[in-house]
This record gives C-alpha cells, sequence and structure tokens, in this order.
C-alpha cells in the first residue's frame, strides 16, 4: 500500500515500529491507530504483519504499511532501511523498537550459540537501530525513540545474567542517545517493563500485582514518545522496587535465588 503523506501530517504521527508482532508493540500500535496516525510495522511474519496491518487501518490508522524483516540479520543496514521507510511515511516522527529475545539463561550458559542470540538480539543489532533512528532526529532536529529494555538490567542475577546484560546495555545506550538529542529537542527513551502477560513469559508462573497487561504497558510506551525522561518504569511500581533490590548488599543477595 502506498503511503498517504498528507493524512500523517495533519496528525503529526509518522510511526515505525519494530518488532511489530509482539504483544507490547500491538497495543502500542492500537493506540496510534485511534490518533489517525501513519503507521510503518516491521516484523518476521508477512502474512501476521498484513493482518495487523488490516486491524490498524481498521481502526482508524491514517496508514499502516509492512515490511517483513529479520531486524537482528539486517541490523547493518539499518540506515538505509530507515531512510526508505521515512520516504514511505512522508517522515519520521515515532520509532518504537519492541523486538527482542528472552532465551534462558540455562541454555545461555550451555551453549555459546544461544548466548550469542540473546546478546545480539537485546543489545548488538537493537543499538544499530537506536543510532540510525538517532541519526535522522539529527539531521530533522526532532523525533523520538522508545526503546524497550528489561527490569531485569538493574541488577545481575542468577537466572537471567545475559538477558540482563543485554537489556541494561541497552537502556544504558539509550540513556546516552538522550543525552545527545536533549538540545536539539529530540528524545529517546527506554522503557524497563517488570512482567509483562504475553508469549514472551509463557514459561514463567503469572497471575499476581506485579504482572501487567500489554496494554498498560502499551500507554506508557505512547506516553513516553511525548514526555518523561530517558529511563521510564512499566508500571512505575517497579522504579521502587528496583531501587530495593539494587540496594541489598552482595553478602545477602548472593544467598538468594532470584
Amino acid at each position: 500500500m502506498q503511503a498517504q503523506p498528507a493524512a500523517a501530517t495533519r496528525t503529526g504521527n509518522r510511526v515505525l515500529i519494530l518488532g511489530a508482532l509482539s504483544a507490547i508493540a500491538i497495543a502500542t500500535a492500537r493506540i496510534y491507530a485511534k490518533e489517525g496516525a501513519a503507521l510503518m510495522l516491521v516484523a518476521r511474519n508477512s502474512a501476521r504483519l498484513d493482518a495487523l496491518a488490516a486491524d490498524l487501518r481498521a481502526r482508524g490508522a491514517a496508514s499502516a504499511e509492512t515490511a517483513a524483516m529479520d531486524l537482528e540479520a539486517e541490523a547493518m543496514n539499518a540506515p538505509a532501511h530507515m531512510a526508505d521507510w521515512k520516504r514511505r511515511l512522508g517522515g519520521l516522527d515515532h520509532v518504537h523498537l519492541v523486538y527482542g529475545y528472552l532465551g534462558t539463561q540455562e541454555q545461555a550458559t550451555a551453549s555459546a550459540a544461544e548466548l550469542a542470540r540473546i546478546t545480539a538480539s537485546n543489545y548488538a543489532s537493537a543499538v544499530q537501530w537506536c543510532e540510525a533512528a538517532a541519526n535522522i532526529f539529527r539531521e530533522q532536529k526532532s523525533g523520538s525513540l522508545v526503546a524497550v529494555s528489561s527490569v531485569a538490567g538493574d541488577r545481575g542475577r542468577q537466572s537471567n545474567y545475559a538477558y540482563g546484560a543485554a537489556k541494561g546495555g541497552l537502556a544504558l545506550y539509550v540513556q546516552g542517545l538522550a543525552h545527545s538529542l536533549a538540545p536539539i529537542g529530540a528524545r529517546a527513551v527506554a522503557v524497563k517493563p517488570g512482567f509483562v502477560d504475553t508469549p514472551m513469559t509463557d514459561g514463567l508462573k503469572k497471575g499476581g500485582p506485579l504482572w501487567a497487561s500489554p496494554e498498560q504497558v502499551g500507554r506508557i510506551m505512547r506516553r513516553a514518545a511525548d514526555r518523561g525522561g530517558p529511563i521510564q518504569y512499566a508500571p512505575g511500581k517497579w522504579r521502587l522496587i528496583m531501587m530495593i533490590i539494587r540496594s541489598v548488599p552482595s553478602f545477602i543477595f548472593h544467598k538468594t535465588k532470584v
């Protein structure tokens, strides 16, 4: 489908979503659709992308285009892809980076390939897309990047330190981008969810006050594109929870099994 720059200009929302088929990404995209935004959706599964695009147009999106792509594999070509998507949208206001790979620490410990996959998906490839977006914002002196990190990056824990280290690195990178973009009025935000009820966490026991829905996190993602600091927790109570966890002395923390 051809982009519709005129409609997108009226709303001021020309939005690129990387990893558009995750539950959090879909929730975020539906918020933008209700606002009449023009959307570019990028993920690997072409058929599911087409179905999502149709759903978003029915919900009010000015346009919804798709690009089927392995974002990890194509990360080194991020600048060229980003420029093309900006052209197709008629501009670029917001970029949401939502893709990633949880894996397990047990597999990462046993397999160099699994460790490489976790770190490449959640950090090494992700920062290429972040920098490509930031360079567009530097050129146009506007725009916002919102990248999904994780509370797992706040303190290394035996249960998921490979994933946590990658997500923690991504948050630090985005925080640096925020500092570099601030003088021109552009934004970069790392959103750190806690436990979210998505297919990615199907292997975990769910339920209770610490769990959030994709819709809750999606609302935080959308709001983060417009306002707030460069590190935002989703929901906000995780800021206090992680402050407490970080403050536990190592001689006590090392006796835990978290």
